[in-house]
């Protein structure tokens, strides 16, 4: 790396991929090796930008609570599932971020002493000051909960100074472009826009989380390379959603 190398205008940052991230298209396998091996580099190569990286990740390629609570099973019993399935991506992250040689620590907010340690904020934080990447698993430990919300409640929690929503698409539309070709992309929104709008990017309890604690978030798409460093270091990726415009 060179002296004249962009420095990062983040030093500690969350990262939230969803669960469906991890799958490729049209697969039958929940977890693709490949796309968790592209996923590590992009973390690698912000990690060695000497930026600090907490990762949240979902669970909806294995299993979503809320849609089989819809089809009869208690809400409750369906949510917890749903934080086990985030266990298994983010152990599966960790094998993808350690075989390229970034040292992860996994955190779980339900206990499970024999893959992960348990989610401890001050823990946590030395990780991250160590120059490990930490995996936050199992949501918020509670039914009814998002992972959208874990991250907002982590990024609080651990003082980091934006969230990054990697999603399939490259931004905040008015609309669903994939339904409305008419749809516009926002380049910036505040918290209280997306939330009167209804902008179906992060659950309410997410966003209000960010309004309150003042996380401005990043919603950008994933799937083009390097974007989640070209966002660490200030380039106009994606939409941010922030206290004011």
């Amino acid at each position: 790396m060179s002296n004249h190398s962009p420095s990062p205008k983040f030093k500690r940052i969350v990262l939230k991929i969803s669960g469906e991230a991890l799958r490729e298209p049209g697969s039958r396998d929940t977890i693709s090796p490949k796309i968790a091996g592209n996923i590590a580099r992009q973390i690698r190569e912000v990690h060695e930008l000497g930026v600090q990286v907490a990762v949240v990740v979902g669970g909806g390629n294995i299993w979503r609570g809320l849609a089989a609570s819809h089809r009869g099973m208690e809400r409750t019993v369906a949510d917890y599932m749903g934080m086990l399935a985030t266990v298994i991506n983010g152990m599966a992250l960790q094998s993808a971020l350690e075989a390229q040689g970034v040292a992860t620590r996994v955190q779980t907010a339900i206990e499970m002493k024999n893959v992960a340690e348990p989610f401890i904020r001050r823990r946590a934080m030395r990780h991250m000051e160590l120059g490990r990447v930490v995996i936050f698993v199992a949501g918020t430990g509670n039914p009814f909960f998002s992972t959208d919300t874990t991250a907002a409640l982590r990024a609080s929690e651990i003082g980091a100074e934006v969230i990054l929503k990697a999603t399939k698409v490259d931004g905040i539309y008015t609309a669903d472009p994939a339904k409305d070709p008419t749809a516009t992309k926002y380049d910036k929104l505040t918290y209280t826009e997306a939330l009167t709008q209804r902008l179906a990017v992060m659950d309410s309890t997410a966003f209000s989380l960010c309004m309150d604690n003042k996380v401005p978030i990043i919603v950008f798409d994933m799937m083009a390379d390097d974007n989640i460093k070209r966002v660490v270091l200030g380039e106009k990726v994606g939409t941010l959603v922030t206290s004011a415009k």
